[in-house]
């Protein structure tokens, strides 16, 4: 089942991830999904790639992934992001989700 804020790769070897995230959060957490973006809660500042580090290290933890195998695609600089995860499929992902 493909959602729209998560979606196989082409390869298969991963998923492309796309998230709003709002800075200066009191935890980092996920929201819930918003439109077509997984929603996400960051404690990180918005300076100087604080949050787009801050994004990475969080979701590596949360899906038992080195850091290397996330990268931030599209997004940089502003509360859009698309991401693509290697090494993880959909229903992991999801799990990020609340219920």
């Amino acid at each position: 089942m493909t959602t729209p804020w998560c979606t196989p790769l082409p390869d298969q070897s991963g998923v492309r991830l796309a998230v709003q995230i709002t800075p200066n959060a009191r935890k980092t957490e996920v929201v819930g999904v918003i439109g077509d973006a997984l929603k996400i809660k960051l404690q990180a500042q918005p300076i100087e790639g604080q949050a787009n580090a801050a994004l990475i290290k969080w979701l590596s933890q949360q899906l038992h992934l080195p850091r290397t195998a996330i990268t931030l695609t599209h997004g940089t600089t502003t509360r859009r992001k698309l991401l693509e995860i290697r090494g993880v499929d959909e229903d992991t992902v999801r799990r990020l989700t609340p219920l």
